[in-house]
């Protein structure tokens, strides 16, 4: 941001370029709008991240994030207490219950396993899982990370863990999106549609 701007307008746009997603050009395009709000405005919009932060947690369940000891899916008598779909994040869990398909419940990690960023095992969410298994009649748990070399290898991880427990693991299929182009697609993603094919 040019210097001639005043110094708390480079520090709020610094700030939105610590979003994830957000370029110094969309954050200082932010803290000019900012500026442009009344201060009734700002000072909601202030408000309502500092209430976030202080009153969401993680669910003392399944770890997703929740204003209430228990969140409501756990908290969901309806629910199918006997699967339980493990995601990286949040927004996994919200992806998932848009498509109105999924009865289950969630387990959120809060990340994957990735050695080089530093993100070892004891760093996520992994053995509330357990102790989850150990306390519950669980049958199924889905691995429903994302398919990266991280998500693969947390996968690999719960799976060997979860395995000698008798569970059953299964893994999201993976393949070609409907509506896709055979010619466009790449080789993993034809090599996992192969792989995941079904009888018709």
């Amino acid at each position: 941001m040019a210097e001639s701007n005043p110094l708390p307008l480079i520090i709020l746009s610094e700030q939105f370029a610590k979003l994830p997603g957000i370029g110094m050009k969309t954050a200082q395009r932010l803290a000019y709008y900012v500026m442009s709000m009344s201060e009734a405005d700002a000072k909601s919009f202030a408000d309502a991240i500092i209430k976030a932060h202080k009153t969401i947690h993680s669910c003392i369940i399944c770890q997703n994030l929740t204003d209430a000891e228990i969140c409501p899916i756990c908290n969901d008598s309806r629910r199918d207490s006997s699967t339980i779909c493990v995601v990286e994040g949040p927004k996994d869990v919200s992806a998932f219950e848009r498509t109105n398909e999924y009865k289950g419940l969630y387990h959120v990690l809060h990340g994957l396993i990735s050695p080089i960023d530093g993100v070892t095992p004891d760093k996520l969410r992994i053995k509330e899982l357990l102790k989850r298994i150990n306390d519950t009649d669980v049958s199924e748990v889905i691995m429903a990370t994302n398919p990266t070399v991280e998500g693969e290898a947390t996968a690999m991880y719960i799976s060997r863990l979860l395995k000698p427990l008798g569970i059953k693991v299964t893994r999201l299929a993976f393949g070609l999106p409907i509506g896709g182009i055979l010619e466009y697609a790449d080789e993993v993603t034809l090599f996992k549609a192969l792989e995941n094919r079904n009888e018709i």
